[in-house]
């Protein structure tokens, strides 16, 4: 199993990797409705771009996607994945191809609420932010995929400056991840330090981003050295 820490960071800094859930679900109801409601709150919209691309109505998806996680509980597939066979981003693909497949045995719609009720889903900003998406429903998972890694370390990085781990106007230093940056000398002058002060304090939270998201990724593989490949790989699905 992946060790998180060896890629930036404690352990404390960090949550249990995403195999560690999958593979502590067999051990009960509580893990595996913990694990369902993590995993679909983390991973159901590139599935719901994945489900919509192929063709489904969008109340059809809706029930897709909720009926789909909890098919794979109630079946015991998480507990059988091998984190050394393959990244969870391809297990689960596959997973919804097959589930897709046989979508006539199962019933989705009477599966919709349950034991995911308590998960937000908001499926009204998917679809405005489907209309962006690649036609292919495989581009389409991958590049929301890519998008959600991404938005997810950014959201670690900005508690860290919230609960106090980290000093400085957060503000600033996510202004320098958009297309147009302010200068230097204007953000150095709005946060009162001098420009090599402010340079000094972007380069450690971009780094501190930088671990943040290669401990991100590395929750789905299955070993550290392959975090910075999947990074160059979701990347390029946003290019």
């Amino acid at each position: 199993m992946v060790d998180e820490t060896a890629i930036g960071g404690q352990g404390r800094d960090f949550p249990n990797t995403r195999w560690t859930l999958i593979l502590t679900s067999r051990d009960g109801e509580a893990p595996r409705r913990k694990a369902l409601e993590e995993l679909l709150t983390v991973y159901w919209k590139p599935l719901y771009f994945y489900v919509r691309r192929k063709g489904h109505t969008i109340e059809g998806a809706k029930d897709i996607i909720q009926g789909f996680f909890v098919h794979l509980l109630e079946r015991d597939f998480l507990s059988r994945l091998d984190p050394g066979k393959g990244r969870f981003r391809g297990y689960l693909k596959t997973a919804a191809d097959n589930y897709l497949a046989n979508l006539h045995e199962h019933n989705a719609a009477l599966k919709r609420g349950g034991a995911v009720k308590t998960v937000a889903l908001d499926f009204d900003l998917a679809e405005k932010d489907l209309g962006s998406a690649p036609d292919s429903a495989d581009a389409a998972y991958d590049r929301e995929w890519a998008a959600a890694v991404l938005q997810r370390a950014m959201d670690n990085l900005k508690a860290e400056f919230a609960d106090g781990k980290r000093k400085g106007p957060f503000d600033l230093v996510l202004k320098f991840f958009n297309p147009e940056p302010p200068t230097y000398e204007a953000a150095a002058k709005q946060s009162g330090m001098t420009v090599v002060q402010f340079k000094a304090f972007l380069h450690r939270a971009r780094v501190r981003y930088k671990d943040l998201l290669r401990a991100e990724v590395a929750q789905t593989l299955a070993e550290a050295g392959q975090a910075d490949s999947e990074i160059a790989e979701l990347l390029k699905t946003l290019q």
